[in-house]
C-alpha cells in the first residue's frame, strides 16, 4: 500500500512557488508546492511549510511572508531552491529580488507573480504548518504559464521523501 499511496499523492498536481521571508537583515526563500486559494471573500490562500524549516519559525515570528509564482520560463528558480546551494539561511543573495512595498518580504523578479501576505491563521497539520495568508500587495511580472508538478522530474511527498516521476506511467 505504501507505493500505491505515494503514487496517488504524487498524482495530486500542484503549482510551483517560492515562499519568501524577511527577518532582520535575513532574506530567505524555499520551494513550496502545497499552496491553494482557500477563500474568495476575503481573498485568502494557504501554504504548507515543514515544521522544522527555517521559514516556518520566521513566518510565525514576523506574521508575514511572500509567495512567488514560478512560471515555466523561470524553471531555474525551482532548480535553485531544490539544490544544495539554497540550503542556507540567507539564500537569496544569488538571485534578483526586491522587497515588497507594504510588508518588506522578498519578491523574486523572475517570478511571474508575487504576493505579500499577512499571516491570518496557522494550523499545525502533522509535520507541516499550514499558513493562511491575506494578501497585502501583488506584483505581476512576466506573462507566462505557471510551472506545475507535472513539469518536474520528481514529486515531493514530504519530509525527505522525493520520488522520481516516471513519464511512462507509475
Amino acid at each position: 500500500m505504501e507505493k500505491e499511496l505515494a503514487c496517488a499523492l504524487a498524482a495530486l498536481t500542484t503549482g510551483i512557488y517560492v515562499l519568501t521571508v524577511s527577518e532582520g537583515g535575513t532574506h530567505h526563500g524555499m520551494s513550496s508546492s502545497w499552496v491553494s486559494q482557500v477563500s474568495g471573500i476575503p481573498p485568502l490562500f494557504s501554504a504548507a511549510v515543514d515544521n522544522q524549516h527555517f521559514s516556518c519559525a520566521a513566518v510565525l515570528r514576523t506574521g508575514r511572508f511572500g509567495l512567488n509564482v514560478v512560471g515555466s520560463r523561470a524553471r531555474e528558480l525551482e532548480d535553485y531552491f531544490y539544490s544544495a546551494r539554497a540550503r542556507r539561511i540567507d539564500n537569496l543573495t544569488a538571485l534578483d529580488y526586491e522587497l515588497s512595498p507594504a510588508l518588506g518580504v522578498p519578491w523574486l523578479k523572475r517570478a511571474m507573480a508575487s504576493i505579500e501576505a499577512r499571516l491570518a491563521h496557522s494550523f499545525v497539520a502533522g509535520d507541516h504548518t499550514i499558513f493562511v495568508g491575506e494578501p497585502a500587495g501583488v506584483r505581476i511580472g512576466a506573462n507566462d504559464r505557471p510551472l506545475t508538478s507535472l513539469d518536474l522530474d520528481y514529486v515531493y511527498l514530504g519530509g525527505k521523501q522525493i520520488i522520481p516521476r516516471d513519464r511512462s506511467g507509475w
